[in-house]
């Protein structure tokens, strides 16, 4: 057990639910089925979004690009900073866009900084991957992308249905990790691209505290997906790195991907 988890567990047997929220680091748009071609903008925001809580400091990310039809689209020279404010605080995020001209997918992958988690002495970095479609053609969302660590969906993420499952598996360093916790976040509230505020949060946080899945030896998760909306998965500490700045780090892969009711 990593120091994160272990203060984790410590808290939630004190009894403090709420300093146990799970942090995730979103790359959040409004849309994941594009119809119309142009720049698609997109939040980048480090925060609690399924009790709608806590927003965290984002430093500059190291890396923000898009991935379509296997070719990189650097998207770091649109990168704004932007003040986020949730409803107890406000914090430092960031804004981009994604150009959407051909049909397939568009892969958002983002490298944040570091993240100093000053309660738990340690720093958080969350690898992070989103997804957008154009035209209903699939052309890159079952391709790893060479992160350092990353969840590779087995599910098309831009249209799982509710009811269904998703599986993912948990890589590092491209192969499969065993036994990875992952942590698993309804985005309840989200992001209002204008005002960047959350909307009214849509769901309370689950009883009994974080939804946890555990990967098996060859790095698959399964998780039944109940209502619609923005899911995310968290692989807490399954990066190579381990320190940074003279501390731990928590490198961690995150997947966020869309799910609809049938109709």
């Amino acid at each position: 057990m990593t120091i994160r988890n272990l203060l984790l567990a410590t808290v939630a047997s004190l009894g403090l639910a709420g300093a146990a929220q799970a942090h995730f680091q979103l790359a959040y748009t409004a849309d994941t089925l594009i119809e119309t071609p142009g720049d698609i903008p997109v939040k980048l925001i480090f925060w609690h979004p399924f009790e709608n809580g806590h927003v965290m400091d984002m430093g500059e990310p190291q890396e923000v690009f898009a991935v379509h039809r296997g070719d990189r689209i650097d998207l770091m020279d649109r990168l704004a900073p932007i003040t986020f404010t949730g409803t107890s605080n406000a914090a430092a995020a960031y804004e981009t866009s994604v150009p959407v001209k051909r049909s397939g997918d568009y892969v958002l992958v983002v490298v944040p900084a570091p993240y100093f988690e000053e309660s738990e002495d340690i720093y958080i970095q969350q690898l992070t991957k989103s997804y957008l479609n154009r035209n209903e053609m699939p052309t890159d969302w079952d391709q790893p992308q060479g992160l350092a660590t990353e969840i590779l969906p087995l599910v098309k993420p831009t249209n799982v249905v509710v009811g269904s499952t998703f599986t993912g598996q948990v890589l590092s360093e491209g192969k499969p990790v065993a036994g990875a916790e992952i942590e698993i976040e309804f985005m309840a509230a989200e992001p209002d691209m204008e005002s960047n505020a959350p909307k009214p949060a849509t769901a309370a946080p689950m009883p009994g505290g974080m939804i946890v899945a555990i990967s098996d030896a060859n790095g698959y998760f399964t998780f039944g997906i109940p209502r619609a909306g923005h899911w995310g998965f968290a692989a807490l500490g399954t990066g190579p790195q381990t320190e940074f700045e003279g501390k731990e780090l928590s490198q961690d892969a995150v997947i966020w991907i869309r799910a609809w009711d049938m109709e």
